[in-house]
């Protein structure tokens, strides 16, 4: 199904690798990207039907951009939110709606909301270097009454882990709060987890609400290494699960897909880490492994279309990030070639120009007929033992 005439041109604000995957089911829905990035190179710009070459933050190349477009999107959410809201009220649509990410962008609103929801998640405060301020009450804690390891956050624009440090003691503590500024930081209590968890979960114009299969995620230093599809987890913590995107996505009444991040806890409770409202990495193996990719049904969401189909299109699947492990201006052509000639190996390469350690240089999609942990995580591993050989 492709878009009326009168809806065909959609803006991106940012010109990353998750714009830069909406290209292909743009193109399979008749839809026109226009995106407004600060750099030449970024990957989106090949994509694009016409690109705005500025900050993400510069609230005049998104008026440029609106007056190209129909409709504005976002691939992330480091935006100016009060200069955007100037826009919405000159008849500027955004979606998801500015009211919907408000909640979100800091990361201690995002804690008061889902507290003000119902969502299950860790202990958390807000701390500012002197006293605590309690995200659960009025009450002021002292910082000796805090148990340690304690999880610190940036509040705002944290990214693949940065902006996040667990902290094993007071000293540790001062010192990483001087490092990110002397800002207001949130804390967190650390969770002894089991695994970690993430859905992906979009909703229509219409309140319609589609969720992925959940996915256990494998994390090194804060940062996303490998996906397996789906969990292995009861199919009562699924429907909890799934029950958590849908509070969370209607309540914020979005349209649009969000990724929401999970702690299963060592005694089988799900707390939720993180909300995230965009497409999401946890949520790549959908391009090759789902009937419909989240980055279509992000595109089908803000352009009003009905919803694809989440439901995977094999048994079970493995997504690898591509990490950088140098400083280097290598396309590593001869890796990626190996790894496309593995069995039901998917490869995607982002076009970044220059490696450096720890940067999403691209994803690997591995399709399998098992569901088996231990299986996918030996698919895993010989992915990895080629890419970092």
């Amino acid at each position: 199904m492709t878009l009326d005439i009168a809806l065909k041109r959609i803006g991106i604000i940012g010109g990353g690798q998750l714009a830069w995957m909406m290209g292909n089911p743009a193109h399979k829905l008749g839809i026109e990207l226009v995106i407004q990035t600060p750099n030449p190179t970024d990957p989106a710009v090949t994509i694009a039907t016409d690109t705005i070459l500025a900050p993400i933050d510069d609230p005049v190349a998104t008026a440029k951009l609106a007056s190209y477009c129909d409709i504005i999107t976002f691939e992330n959410e480091f935006i100016n939110l009060e200069a955007l809201k100037e826009l919405a009220e000159k008849s500027i649509c955004f979606r998801p709606r500015l009211e919907a990410l408000a909640p979100l962008l800091d990361k201690y609103d995002q804690r008061l909301y889902l507290e003000k929801i119902g969502i299950p998640q860790p202990q958390f405060t807000t701390w500012a270097g002197e006293t605590i301020n309690s995200g659960l009450s009025s009450e002021e804690k002292s910082l000796n009454e805090l148990k340690f390891p304690i999880v610190i956050k940036a509040r705002r624009n944290g990214y693949d882990g940065q902006g996040t440090f667990i902290i094993k003691d007071r000293d540790s503590l001062e010192k990483t709060w001087q490092k990110l500024g002397k800002n207001p930081v949130l804390l967190e209590e650390f969770i002894p987890f089991e695994r970690e968890l993430a859905v992906v979960a979009a909703r229509g114009l219409t309140g319609e609400v589609v969720v992925y299969p959940v996915v256990e995620t494998q994390q090194e230093e804060q940062v996303c290494r490998r996906v397996l599809v789906p969990a292995e987890i009861s199919p009562e913590l699924v429907v909890e699960i799934n029950a958590i995107a849908n509070t969370i996505l209607t309540s914020l009444e979005v349209v649009g897909i969000f990724g929401i991040e999970l702690f299963l806890t060592t005694n089988g409770k799900v707390l939720v880490n993180e909300v995230s409202p965009r497409t999401h990495n946890s949520g790549h193996f959908t391009i090759d492994a789902c009937e419909t990719s989240q980055f279509e049904n992000h595109l089908r969401s803000v352009a009003g279309l009905p919803l694809g189909n989440t439901a995977l299109n094999c048994q079970g699947a493995v997504m690898v990030n591509l990490l950088g492990y140098e400083t280097s201006q290598n396309d590593y052509i001869e890796k990626r070639q190996k790894l496309a000639n593995l069995p039901e190996t998917f490869v995607h390469w982002y076009g970044k120009t220059e490696s450096r350690r720890g940067r999403k240089l691209g994803h690997v999609t591995v399709r399998c007929d098992s569901q088996l942990r231990s299986e996918l995580n030996a698919i895993a591993k010989n992915i990895e033992s080629i890419w970092y050989s």
